[in-house]
């Protein structure tokens, strides 16, 4: 359904997103400034409240009055919750008005569709309504709403009654739009007790230009073949072609999410907070089971604790478990965008995670390492391609075009419009940058800095001279206005 893909992508133009000017220059240093002034945490939190209302607000006033909502509906549910005797009664309300947010914007648009598919068969007459326009980081608010909400239940946490600190933990800027999601009990004395000093602030400001760097050096150009490659015809594009397209796609998700988490990390880091971490280099798996605990792991973790575990986890028969995991990735790719292809993404998943449980891990695991990457980087490539592509039809086409079977019998001309050198640099080490070649680069030479302090000062210099050039990139694609918004803003 291209309309909703559209759509979306025009909500996240209008956004403030980190790699902005308007963001590195205007609103950063501003909220960095205030929280300096002000040692005093009560006031520290007021200022990240407001900012990050401010933040949500640029993409729309609209916006604001849905977190605004969400986040009074979750104060109140959780003081109810530990205060009165029907917990489970209140619970089940507070889910049912959080879900109910969340439906409505994300998927009532795709609902309607799908009605209007069903009755033309009986030749009913379509219901026509107004397309919604799905606000961003809906699903990451809407899920760390529910997590606390549900730790209060379980009592693992108390009810937060100071209605700041609430509204910070859910609308915290740097996580705010796209994760990492987090739980209230990793955050919860970061709220009354943190330090934010220059330790902390160049420790984050290395991680955020870290991230910066993943995504305007590396997403943002490979980004520029994908959206080529993809653009096309699947019927008319040559196998290598395909290939080239769809690896270059998982290089670019992977480098705009990880990039993204980096950032986020990074700029808690900058203001006193620690926030989990969300890749640890998810394609070196060996199996889907092993990509599933490096990829996107504070969302793994979420349906873990709060879907899986509770609907009986391994805990069950074996059928009753392939049903579990069926369940929770048939929501995982649901939970992604309101496309039937995202669900058949999250069902390819959940079905070689069956498979590997009925014995395709032994199998594996009796062959060498690499047949059993290979197995993984198959799967999760060809689940990428409907990941990608949100029309089915389309999707299938590209399968097909990969395994050679397009109608095309054109060479591969798309591919070396791009083999310039600096794009061929760019791939390897975005290539390297999935393993972890660079961090044991890194590690070295830390043990060196250890015994030459001279080593630690180039270092440090060479992380300021990154730092300027990062910006430098950043300015200057800004000015040609060749930069990409995150595609897990779509989410």
């Amino acid at each position: 359904m291209r309309w909703n893909y559209c759509l979306t992508r025009k909500i996240v133009t209008d956004t403030m997103i980190f790699s902005s000017l308007e963001f590195l220059f205007l609103f950063l240093p501003i909220v960095l400034l205030l929280v300096a002034m002000w040692k005093n945490i009560a006031y520290q939190n007021t200022i990240l409240f407001i900012a990050s209302i401010l933040f949500y607000a640029w993409g729309g006033v609209t916006y604001t009055l849905i977190i605004t909502s969400s986040i009074i509906i979750n104060y109140f549910s959780g003081i109810f919750i530990g205060k009165y005797a029907k917990k489970k009664l209140w619970l089940i309300i507070a889910i049912i008005l959080n879900l109910c947010l969340l439906i409505f914007f994300k998927y009532f648009n795709f609902l309607v569709d799908n009605y209007n598919v069903l009755t033309s068969v009986f030749h009913i007459a379509p219901v026509t309504v107004q397309k919604i326009i799905l606000p961003i980081g809906i699903s990451f608010y809407t899920f760390q709403g529910l997590s606390y909400l549900v730790d209060v239940y379980r009592k693992t946490v108390e009810p937060q009654r100071n209605f700041i600190k609430l509204g910070t933990f859910i609308a915290l800027f740097p996580q705010l739009v796209a994760g990492p999601i987090i739980r209230y009990n990793e955050i919860e004395n970061q709220l009354t007790q943190r330090k934010f000093n220059v330790s902390n602030f160049y420790a984050g400001l290395k991680r955020f230009m870290f991230g910066l760097a993943r995504k305007v050096i590396i997403a943002n150009q490979i980004a520029v073949m994908v959206d080529d490659i993809f653009s096309r015809n699947p019927g008319e594009i040559p196998a290598l072609t395909a290939w080239f397209g769809i690896v270059g796609y998982a290089l670019q998700i992977y480098y705009d999410f990880a990039g993204y988490s980096d950032m986020a990390i990074g700029l808690g880091k900058m203001l006193g907070f620690t926030f989990p971490e969300n890749f640890n280099f998810p394609y070196i798996g060996k199996s889907i089971q092993q990509f599933w605990r490096r990829w996107h792991i504070t969302l793994s973790a979420w349906f873990r604790n709060y879907l899986y575990i509770p609907l009986g986890g391994n805990r069950c028969s074996k059928k009753r478990v392939f049903l579990n995991l069926y369940i929770v990735f048939f929501l995982t790719g649901l939970w992604h965008g309101a496309s039937w292809n995202f669900v058949i993404w999250g069902l390819i998943h959940g079905t070689f995670l069956v498979l590997e449980r009925i014995g395709l891990s032994k199998l594996l695991s009796k062959s060498f390492g690499f047949v059993q990457h290979l197995y993984t980087l198959v799967v999760v490539l060809m689940a990428w391609v409907f990941f990608r592509i949100e029309e089915l039809p389309t999707a299938v086409q590209y399968i097909k075009a990969l395994f050679g079977c397009s109608a095309t019998t054109m060479q591969n001309i798309y591919i070396y419009r791009y083999l310039s050198l600096d794009f061929i640099l760019i791939f390897i080490m975005a290539i390297l940058g999935t393993t972890p070649f660079f961090e044991l680069i890194n590690n070295q030479i830390n043990k060196l800095s250890l015994k030459f302090k001279v080593i630690l000062h180039l270092k440090h210099i060479l992380i300021l001279i990154g730092i300027v050039l990062v910006l430098f990139i950043i300015i200057n694609q800004l000015i040609i206005g060749s930069y990409n918004p995150f595609i897990y803003y779509r989410f």
